[in-house]
């Protein structure tokens, strides 16, 4: 096999993924490559520090080890082949011989709604050995659909090590909540850690398939609840499939409003599995979702919004109706879901563009989002992120850059506001707005964003030490 090819995950491997939300794989670099890169990362963290999101271009055999084919195959098939690297990545050093705490990543220091849906992924690269006393990264397998910590401060039962030769590397879903584990070694221990994201809804399966609907697999990690159809429906949306749950089971009013009550129980497990049995009972569960949109409790909220996106088509009406409501909470979950139906959301349109005027900082981040989302099904969706790259809000307008990468060729219009954010005061802004440029892909981007480059084109040999030789 030619190894540029990337080797794609199998059907079991991505059921695995779907349901535990992380898979350890390896690389096969030899020992040489990863003793080079383990001295200059030594060297690099010695003299310089952590070189934060200059780690890539500072230490340029790292793009080794993410053009290899087990990372480009894995990265394809969760996230489809056009996936982007994103700007942010970090090493992380642990000598600490105490656990660090369970926590979910945030989005650069920022909030946003989390998806479900895989849009997002990260990969936790180790260059060394690192058996479970060098500290490797800990991952609680099943988590990351939870908005909360399930389980206790301190609980390690179940807790899955990413553990391996050096070349093992953690693709995890990004919102999976995990920890450092204790380094009693003491000896040095590196996580090249880098985020992706996908640029492309999926139309086809991007993975080894054999075809077959979905089915759970042998390796369900011990103590994970069931989620039959949350795992179901994910792995038809990655097929290509929207809204498939819908009208899959029977609308009685008595199962639905006991599904209904349920979405407001303590544990977050049996709510979630509530809100998606929901999105199969058809209209009775729709109209129970939309009133359980308008709940005072934001989870409750925020557990129907996931359901509502996806019920399919019979959704859309009242979430349009629900933009309008005065409750920001509401609206931020309407327009979410109403993101997450993408194609069959396009008569919300125009009045999502209208929120880019809403005075809540919140309405206009999910607007934005979800105009990414609906993308190049309404060409009207570039007039919303235009206003988005203008706002005063930071976030808005980096999470405007990556909305604009989902539209491609069809948010040429974008392009002079593009160009302004490449001089904007916050490096996710400009990083984003070159990211772009670069899947507009017209020659006038191409133009901008190769102007750009040559202009902030950075030396990654200069150091304190070493300023202009050799």
């Amino acid at each position: 096999m030619d190894k540029k090819q990337p080797i794609l995950l199998n059907d079991e491997q991505m059921r695995q993924f779907i349901t535990n939300g992380f898979l350890i794989l390896n690389t096969d670099f030899s020992a040489e490559f990863h003793e080079s890169l383990m001295a200059q990362l030594n060297k690099v963290y010695q003299e310089e520090g952590n070189p934060g999101n200059n780690l890539l271009p500072r230490i340029r055999e790292i793009q080794k080890v993410f053009d290899h084919p087990v990372i480009t195959g894995a990265l394809s098939s969760v996230l489809g082949p056009d996936y982007m690297l994103h700007a942010h990545r970090h090493g992380h050093f642990n000598a600490n011989p105490v656990a660090g705490g369970w926590h979910k990543d945030s989005y650069w220091g920022y909030s946003r709604m989390r998806n479900h849906h895989p849009w997002w992924a990260m990969i936790m690269y180790f260059p060394q050995d690192t058996p479970p006393e060098l500290g490797p990264t800990g991952i609680m397998p099943g988590t990351q659909n939870y908005e909360t910590r399930i389980f206790d401060k301190d609980e390690a039962e179940g807790e899955a090590l990413a553990s391996g030769q050096a070349g093992t590397f953690a693709l995890i879903h990004y919102d999976i909540w995990h920890r450092s584990t204790p380094n009693v070694l003491g000896n040095p221990r590196y996580m090249l850690k880098f985020e992706f994201m996908r640029t492309q809804a999926p139309v086809r399966p991007t993975w080894d398939t054999q075809g077959g609907p979905w089915s759970a697999p042998a390796g369900i990690a011990p103590g994970i609840t069931a989620h039959d159809r949350l795992w179901e429906e994910t792995w038809n949306w990655l097929s290509g499939e929207l809204g498939s749950l819908a009208d899959t089971q029977p609308g009685d009013d008595t199962v639905v409003r006991e599904l209904a009550l349920q979405l407001e129980d303590d544990y977050e497990p049996n709510a979630l599995n509530a809100a998606y049995e929901l999105a199969s009972r058809g209209e009775v569960g729709v109209r129970a979702l939309l009133e359980a949109l308008r709940h005072e409790k934001t989870a409750v909220s925020r557990l129907a919004a996931y359901g509502l996106s996806a019920s399919g088509e019979s959704a859309v009406p009242g979430l349009i109706a629900e933009l309008d409501t005065a409750r920001e909470i509401t609206v931020v979950h309407a327009a979410f879901a109403l993101g997450e139906l993408r194609q069959l959301a396009v008569a919300a349109v125009p009045r999502l563009n209208g929120l880019m005027e809403h005075a809540s900082v919140e309405v206009r981040r999910t607007a934005v989002e979800a105009l990414g989302m609906i993308g190049r099904a309404a060409p009207d969706t570039v007039q919303g992120l235009i206003r988005g790259l203008q706002d005063e809000d930071t976030q808005i307008r980096f999470m405007t850059g990556l909305a604009l990468t989902r539209l491609g060729r069809a948010g040429e219009a974008a392009i002079p506001e593009l160009e302004r954010a490449l001089d904007d005061d916050n490096r996710y802004v400009r990083a984003h707005a070159a990211e772009a440029l670069r899947y507009i892909g017209t020659p006038e981007a191409h133009e901008v964003l190769i102007r750009e480059l040559f202009q902030s084109r950075w030396c990654a040999t200069t150091t304190k030490a070493s300023t202009f030789y050799p």
